[in-house]
């Protein structure tokens, strides 16, 4: 795990508690694109999933700003893309 995951991992387990949570490194499949290392190597695309009880009756604009509110310091210091996969514990996830 590297010093982004991490940090990714800390804040929203911190704010969300949540009842599962997948924080995924996708900046392989990035290499040579713009925002990423030439060799794909790194942490500069992240993929969250993220099940959480503070989502229940929030829809789905509402949790992505809160998460990206959330992570703003992580997008701050240069993380360059960041995908969301928020669920209430009443959705059904694929994953």
């Amino acid at each position: 795990m590297g010093p982004i995951e991490k940090q990714i991992r800390d804040i929203l387990s911190q704010a969300l508690d949540p009842l599962r949570m997948e924080v995924i490194n996708e900046s392989h499949m990035h290499a040579g694109h713009a925002g990423g290392s030439a060799d794909g190597s790194g942490e500069t695309h992240m993929r969250v999933r993220v099940i959480s009880a503070k989502f229940d009756g929030v829809g789905r604009v509402q949790r992505h700003r809160l998460i990206n509110e959330l992570l703003k310091p992580v997008l701050d210091e240069g993380l360059h893309a960041l995908a969301l996969e928020p669920a209430a514990t009443t959705d059904n996830v694929r994953w």
